[in-house]
């Protein structure tokens, strides 16, 4: 194994910035084996089949899937996430929205929350891992990803997090009041040149493009949430590095009271949350 190991990342060198990491998870992928594994036994040899289906999801790599999408599984907050094409990819980017939540909601029980546009479900059952006293929803427009997220509830032994299909907040009962509403829209404008490049050429556009420079869905939602927020009740977004200063205007212009904006691991605008104080 050590030998593919080094003829793969030969390989996958020029298309990707982490081509020995790539390799091995594709391989223990194959071999259904921890990583560690592969130190342990580096002369072992593959079977036919083994090879043969480490070669085939190679090349898939080589030509740019992202790893979540060949192998179907992504961790985030330390949940393993089944994650499919109709999903984004879970990302560390959005651990930090996760990260403020809590730090605003530290110590608070029986909070009621909504997860706008939920996907995989990552930040809902985020959420819910570390707080269980907590009324967990997530939608998505999507019935696939939502049926992916109930999966993921499932796995993560997180059953209390309900999932329902709804575009955005058409299928959420009038009268119904959350404490806290989080959200990782679709915030990149059509004409942007990232999303030819990476991981985002093979997720869905849906869950990706916004117009109006990508504001539009956030903008939607703020104006509606104020409809389905408690009194002082909390809107967080996760939005594009270029954009906190838009996102703190528009909530700013809806109401919303001292939005503040948080950087991401990269030190690049990320989250913009703020509180509705319903006058």
């Amino acid at each position: 194994m050590a030998n593919l190991i080094k003829q793969g990342y030969a390989l996958l060198e020029e298309t990707s910035d982490s081509a020995k990491l790539d390799v091995e998870i594709l391989l223990s992928f194959v071999l259904n084996k921890d990583r560690s594994y592969l130190l342990t036994w580096p002369d072992k040899l593959l079977s036919d089949e083994q090879l043969h289906s480490f070669l085939q999801i190679l090349v898939r790599r080589i030509q740019g899937e992202p790893i979540a999408y060949i192998t179907g599984i992504k961790e985030f907050w330390s949940l393993p996430l089944s994650v499919s094409k109709a999903t984004l990819i879970p990302r560390p980017d959005t651990e930090t929205l996760v990260e403020s939540v809590l730090e605003q909601f530290q110590n608070k029980e029986n909070i009621r929350c909504l997860d706008l546009g939920t996907g995989t479900g990552a930040i809902a059952l985020a959420l819910a891992s570390e707080n269980p006293t907590w009324n967990v929803s997530g939608l998505d427009f999507n019935m696939e990803a939502v049926t992916l997220a109930q999966l993921n509830a499932k796995n993560c032994r997180l059953p209390q997090v309900t999932f329902f299909q709804s575009d955005w907040f058409s299928n959420v009962e009038a009268n119904k009041k959350f404490d806290l509403i989080v959200s990782n829209p679709p915030y990149i404008d059509c004409d942007d040149h990232n999303l030819t490049q990476g991981d985002v050429r093979f997720e869905p556009d849906s869950a990706l493009i916004a117009k109006e420079n990508g504001l539009a869905d956030i903008k939607h939602i703020a104006t509606l949430a104020r409809s389905f927020l408690t009194v002082k009740g909390q809107l967080f977004f996760e939005h594009g590095f270029a954009q906190g200063e838009d996102v703190r205007n528009i909530l700013t212009g809806l109401g919303f009271d001292n939005p503040k904006t948080e950087q991401d691991l990269n030190g690049h605008d990320r989250i913009t949350w703020a509180t509705f104080l319903n006058k």
